[in-house]
């Protein structure tokens, strides 16, 4: 009952959720769910009504969204002190979902050629991809980690933005950025979580 049932895709943001397992220690089983019809069949659908990965089963409860898989599992699993005191959850909160809302929206409306208009800035919530940019390295920059001098699933989040920004070009490649993603991907975890996935996809690849 305590193992978690893990469905993502390693070409997926479900490498997101698969680093924060890693960093957890908890045990898990991941099912690898094909994009297109697969991810779309009421079975997966009644896991998650989006058609999209990824998502946890935990003690027969469900968990869809990456930020949210981050926090749920750093709450979960306690001893491995993913999470700041209760007390001191400000700027992890905080990092966490602006990397959620703002920096994802901007890089990704950026991908897509789609600019907010100068006069229209106030409508959307990260204003422009300049804003979002200068805030990102402004926040990188401050203290050895996003929510001070150790390491919590705020860093799984915000690094695998920033790491999937710069390997694609959708993230200027400024040296705070660089500096950060150095020290976040130097975590066993991390190796660990790309090993998986990385023969995840080569299985894909070779069965199809």
């Amino acid at each position: 009952m305590s193992e978690i049932v893990f469905y993502t895709n390693p070409m997926s943001r479900g490498r997101i959720a698969r680093w924060m397992l890693e960093e957890t220690g908890a045990p898990y089983r991941a099912e690898i769910v094909p994009f297109g019809p697969p991810m779309k069949t009421a079975v997966y659908c009644a896991i998650n009504p989006m058609g999209k990965v990824p998502s946890i089963v935990h003690r027969q409860k469900i968990v869809t969204e990456c930020a949210a898989i981050c926090a749920y599992l750093a709450d979960a699993f306690p001893e491995a002190e993913l999470a700041p005191a209760t007390t001191d959850r400000a700027d992890y909160y905080r990092w966490m979902f602006f990397a959620a809302g703002p920096l994802e929206a901007a890089v990704s409306n950026r991908a897509l050629g789609f600019v907010v208009p100068e006069d229209r800035r106030r409508m959307i919530g990260y204003g422009s991809f300049d804003d979002v940019m200068a805030t990102l390295e402004k926040a990188v920059s401050r203290t050895a980690y996003i929510a001070g001098e150790r390491f919590t699933a705020a860093d799984v989040y915000v690094g695998s933005h920033i790491g999937w920004g710069l390997q694609f070009g959708s993230i200027e490649k400024r040296p705070a950025f660089v500096d950060y993603l150095g020290r976040v991907s130097e975590r066993p975890a991390y190796r660990r979580a790309v090993e998986l996935d990385d023969a995840a996809m080569a299985a894909m690849q070779k069965s199809a």
